[in-house]
């Protein structure tokens, strides 16, 4: 598991606010959706409110524990906030967080149903752990109003993330405002380290206070820079200069400041919100020191995951036209287990993969009276998406092939380690990063262990992972032996997992299936002693915007003290069925007499 953060913004929301009453002032609620029946929705907190803004670009950001195959869906419900009456809705979207992850600078835009506005997310990796605590106020601030009134000040912390693309400036914390006044007294402010400074307690960031204006456009009071160990180290009521321009406009004054650093007893645990957190944090100024990097990381730089998928054409599959046997295709467009492997693992990898180009093997079948341990299956070297892969798979068994045996894997794994040393080195001759994964399917032990786990380690120095699949009931004894074949040092490439124990659901299957992904491709990455490139940044005005999808059962509860869900907020996985008329054409046109058993 790696902690990561959501930020979230929008732009072009629907004012709700009525009739001469102005611009609606929204805040949002974000929620971590249910993805499987031993899960409860949990609501992940609420942002601040931005006052009279159809475009807000939130400070707040909601941290939680990711891990590649265990899908998460994130729902970001926006209101608009009615003082003394009940809140307006104005829109929600549901965040894929694998489809977030995948996506360049972890940045995606969706739209609200019925042009209600577009919303955007950006995850990336939580670093640091711990909170600062701090009070300030302001002393003869400078006037930005004009005669006869005062100014309205607010301050943010704007920290500086350096990428690919160049330097970018981010609200962290944004305080209440303080109402007409020039010597404002702000309320105890707690920030987490992670969305301050990534853990690095000498990192600069800035402190600027603004003057409040209903049309968003806040006027610049004043600005200091700082770190949280200055701040931290810093006297009781410390006086510090503020400037505009190099002029002079008034004194901030940092009446304590405390760092709380979390028990090591505590580090293993869940996220909390701030105030858990602090309750099981001592004062402790040390940083902890950083770790080597994570799968997070080198997704962040543009690593893409590559897939090639092998399928089991052993005559043990049995007779395909018969219902019960592996690889029968059923009428109602249900899915076998060939098919269910294929569509949970793909489905998912193919979120971090932008082409989305997979190449697709058969192994054990004859042709021309020959046995292929190796060979195309449909028409195409490279096929599209999970949609392909299935076509790809059902046109098998329109050309005319003999199931045979022995059951060899050896010669499409040797495949699959060519095309990923030629993929990383193609990605990184272009400044990029790649990995590949190899999806193998396959009905019963190999014919020859020994050489398929001596084929694994002469593959283990590769950019690859290899994911063992075994669907039907046969002895897979044999198979859990492969999952531990590395030996004399070499890196463990391979994992075998039983269909039927994880039949349940995709989640099912796709959380235990991948699960070592990240570790394996981090140790090869480290091993070879390339680093992840900077994360990638982009302009979210260029975004795509993904088009509107059906709204999330989901009622929240906003009256309580704490946030609640009231209802729904349940998006369980279930294997489905084909859906595209060109699927059930497709699957319908099989001839089964050509096949020979």
């Amino acid at each position: 598991m790696v902690q990561v953060e959501l930020s979230i913004s929008a732009k072009k929301l629907k004012n709700v606010a009525g009739a001469f009453k102005g611009t609606s002032d929204p805040f949002a609620v974000v929620t971590q959706i249910a993805t499987n029946p031993d899960s409860k929705p949990r609501v992940l907190g609420k942002t601040e409110v931005v006052k009279n803004s159809l475009n807000p670009q939130w400070a707040k950001v909601f941290v939680f524990e990711y891990q590649l195959g265990s899908p998460m869906k994130i729902a970001v419900n926006i209101f608009d906030e009615v003082r003394k009456s009940e809140n307006k809705t104005m829109g929600s979207v549901v965040f894929d967080v694998d489809d977030l992850m995948g996506s360049r600078g972890g940045t995606k835009s969706k739209k609200i149903r019925n042009n209600g506005g577009v919303v955007t997310g950006v995850i990336r990796k939580s670093e640091g752990q711990g909170v600062l605590r701090f009070q300030m106020s302001g002393v003869d601030l400078k006037n930005t109003e004009g005669f006869l009134r005062k100014s309205d000040p607010f301050f943010e912390l704007i920290r500086r993330d350096d990428a690919a693309g160049g330097a970018t400036f981010n609200t962290v914390f944004r305080s209440e405002v303080v109402k007409n006044s020039l010597s404002p007294d702000w309320k105890v402010a707690s920030v987490e380290l992670s969305q301050l400074c990534g853990g690095n307690l000498d990192l600069p960031f800035l402190v600027k206070i603004y003057d409040y204006e209903s049309s968003g456009k806040h006027i610049l009071m004043g600005m200091f820079e700082t770190t949280v160990n200055a701040m931290a180290g810093a006297l009781a009521d410390s006086k510090i200069p503020l400037k505009v321009k190099g002029a002079d406009t008034g004194t901030a004054i940092l009446h304590k400041a405390e760092l709380f650093m979390p028990d090591e007893a505590q580090e293993s645990s869940a996220p909390a919100d701030v105030s858990q957190q602090m309750a099981n944090m001592s004062v402790n100024p040390t940083p902890q020191s950083s770790s080597k990097p994570t799968f997070v990381d080198y997704i962040s730089g543009g690593c893409k995951l590559e897939v090639t998928v092998a399928i089991d054409f052993t005559g043990s599959n049995g007779d395909p036209r018969q219902p019960g046997t592996l690889h029968y295709l059923h009428q109602d467009g249900q899915l076998n287990d060939y098919e269910k492997a294929i569509s949970a693992i793909v489905g998912i990898l193919q979120r971090y993969d932008d082409d989305k180009m997979f190449p697709v093997l058969g192994f054990g079948a004859k042709y021309d009276g020959v046995v292929r341990h190796a060979f195309q299956c449909g028409s195409a070297q490279e096929v599209h998406g999970v949609d392909g892969v299935l076509s790809a798979y059902r046109e098998v068994f329109k050309s005319g092939l003999i199931m045979s045996r022995p059951t060899v894997f050896n010669e499409v794994i040797q495949y699959a380690s060519d095309r990923a040393e030629q993929s990383l080195n193609s990605a990184m001759q272009a400044g990029r990063q790649a990995y590949s994964i190899l999806l193998l399917i396959t009905d019963g032990c190999v014919s020859d262990i020994t050489a398929t786990a001596a084929c694994l380690q002469q593959v283990s120095d590769r950019p690859m992972s290899v994911v063992i699949v075994g669907v039907g009931n046969a002895d897979f004894s044999g198979m859990t032996f492969l999952d531990d074949s590395n030996k004399g040092g070499t890196r463990d490439v391979a994992q075998f997992v039983p269909f039927n124990e994880y039949s349940s659901s995709p989640n099912a299957l796709s959380s235990v299936t991948l699960h070592e992904i990240p570790r394996q491709l981090v140790d090869f990455f480290q091993g070879r002693g390339i680093q992840p490139l900077s994360p990638q940044e982009v302009d979210k005005n260029s975004l795509e915007e993904d088009e509107e999808e059906p709204e999330i059962d989901l009622s929240l509860n906003l009256d309580e003290e704490e946030i609640v869900v009231a209802r729904g907020g349940v998006d369980y996985s279930h294997w489905g069925l084909l859906e595209t008329p060109t699927q059930r054409i497709g699957f319908k046109a099989v001839e089964f007499d050509q096949w020979k058993i």
